[in-house]
């Protein structure tokens, strides 16, 4: 058979496989990016529903690299919206010529590791030749495989259904009976946007959110000025902070401050905007200490029966478990729409899903247990994703005498420091398993430059091999644990962050809470070590081991 011959393949031209293309073709390597979507964007590519923003300040929810593309790139919003954050990333890729180096409507079907000749042998879905590369680089991103729920009778609904992460082009929701099940993040997005437009909204909510406004709005000419000049400090900040969200987050304790003061903090917190503001840029312990953590949550339950008019619809809102979700803000409020608002309009309904769970969808809408028949035009599945280890479970990625992945992460999806896994050499995941818990981009690019690093260290070295042994992994783990917990998004397991959001998902820890600043610092100590943990990389060293 035929072969195409590779330094490095990257699967995925998201951010991650954009910049991953950009630094590696930097040192001199011939590479090729395949994606199954037919562009640039990874999530931002699928996620074409109603409402879907970025809920990062949109002056660190891009690149870093490009200075010239910071200061003169236009972000007219605070918030950069899907098709911005689309142009933005299509911009890239031509302004740095990185196209021609990319094959889209491309899946990975296999790729198994060849101890001989030290290569993956790599299928796809567009062409019959095998691809042999030294270097096998995946840039999945976290939240891509869509989770559909298991509900009966979901294939006998005559309506219009739609899943927010395969959103297509042209739906109509204008005159329509709407029903949402979902109020994540995605579903607080939809709802926000769609509750002015639709004839009726029905929210179907499986759980109560801790969600805050946005403070979505226009960027001033004064704002974007006095952002470019202080790009260098905030971008030192991002990296040594624990979001990397670019705002000043908390030094102080809630028990250090005074009822009074805690309201006031709160206060001006909620104004500004924003959900890991709110959690992070308050105190410094409201994810660590449960009274602290249960002021922010009876401050947010105050503002939901202010807000909303209906006392029963207040009270399926309200939440009372532990605030140590990914913590949610109000959809695109530059056009005055706010979440908890909605549910002031006589068209829009909820259905607090645990009191009355759904029973079953029918051909004319979902019925619940009390035996209502909620009847609806169109259904949006905001259910999320499968995240994190679920793209690569429709992928055969096999390692060192054909172990494959799954079967590596048979107790649950793990790594050493986000990206190496033991018995898969030369195989690197930006956005991998027990990877850092912030800020995307910025965290994809500290990743991307460290599997950059390490694959011209190996180049240098001559063996071109990056192995982690089971040690490094184990000790990784071990950290991720630690740091896990003394949190208090320990205790709040039952979400998509430790896998429980998919029934027979193995629940267990799948991030890194120490913070961007943390995982710099482990990041720039295996470097300063020597990799401790991983095979040795020169001719000599190994030698010397073996």
């Amino acid at each position: 058979m035929a072969e195409e011959t590779y330094d490095a393949v990257i699967v995925g031209a998201g951010f991650g496989g954009i910049y991953q293309l950009y630094r590696l073709r930097k040192l001199g390597l011939k590479c090729l990016v395949i994606d199954q979507a037919g562009g640039v964007g990874g999530t931002w590519y699928w996620n074409l529903y109603p409402g879907a923003m970025s809920d990062t300040e949109s002056y660190v929810y891009r690149y870093s690299f490009d200075k010239e593309d910071l200061s003169t790139y236009p972000w007219p919003e605070h918030y950069v919206k899907q098709p911005e954050v689309l142009r933005y990333l299509n911009h890239v890729v031509d302004k740095h010529d990185l196209r021609k180096d990319m094959r889209f409507d491309t899946q990975l079907l296999g790729a198994n590791w060849d101890d001989s000749s030290q290569s993956w042998k790599i299928s796809t879905s567009s062409s019959d030749k095998s691809i042999v590369a030294k270097y096998l680089v995946t840039c999945l991103g976290l939240l891509s495989k869509q989770n559909i729920p298991d509900i009966p009778g979901l294939d006998s609904f005559s309506g219009e259904m739609y899943h927010t992460a395969k959103w297509p082009k042209g739906v109509t929701l204008e005159g329509k009976r709407v029903g949402v099940i979902g109020s994540g993040s995605t579903g607080v997005q939809v709802i926000t946007e769609i509750g002015s437009k639709v004839k009726s909204l029905t929210c179907f909510q499986r759980h109560p959110q801790y969600s805050v406004p946005s403070g979505d709005a226009k960027v001033t000419a004064e704002e974007r000025k006095e952002i470019n000049e202080n790009y260098d400090e905030i971008w030192e900040r991002v990296r040594n902070s624990i979001t990397a969200f670019g705002f000043e987050e908390s030094k102080i304790s809630y028990h250090s401050v005074s009822p009074e003061g805690r309201e006031r903090i709160f206060q001006e917190n909620w104004d500004k905007g924003n959900g890991f503001r709110f959690m992070f840029g308050t105190f410094n312990d409201i994810t660590i200490d449960e009274e602290a953590n249960e002021g922010a949550c009876d401050f947010i339950r105050r503002k939901i029966d202010e807000i909303v008019k209906d006392p029963e619809k207040a009270r399926k809102l309200k939440p009372y478990d532990v605030y140590a979700r990914r913590p949610l803000c109000d959809g695109n409020a530059s056009n005055g729409q706010k979440y908890f608002e909605q549910f002031n309009r006589d068209n829009v309904d909820i259905v607090d899903l645990k009191e009355t769970p759904i029973q079953q969808v029918e051909a004319r809408g979902v019925r619940t247990s009390d035996g209502s028949l909620h009847e609806i035009d169109l259904l949006i599945l905001a259910t999320g994703f499968d995240a994190v280890e679920g793209n690569y479970t429709r992928m055969a990625i096999h390692g060192r005498d054909g172990l494959s992945l799954q079967e590596a992460w048979s107790d649950g999806p793990t790594s050493a420091l986000g990206i190496f896994v033991p018995s898969f050499p030369n195989f690197h995941m930006v956005n991998g398993a027990k990877g850092p818990f912030t800020n995307q981009p910025p965290a994809i690019e500290v990743e991307v430059d460290f599997v950059t690093e390490t694959i011209e260290r190996a180049e240098k070295a001559g063996t071109r091999l990056v192995e982690v042994l089971p040690e490094g992994e184990q000790r990784w783990a071990q950290l991720c644990e630690e740091l896990a917990a003394g949190s208090l998004f320990h205790k709040g397991t039952e979400n998509w962050i430790f896998g429980a959001n998919i029934p027979g998902k193995k629940k267990c820890l799948r991030f890194y809470f120490g913070g961007m600043g943390g995982y710099l610092s482990e990041l720039k100590k295996c470097q300063e070590n020597n990799y401790p943990g991983f095979r040795p990389f020169t001719q000599e060293a190994v030698a010397a081991a073996s």
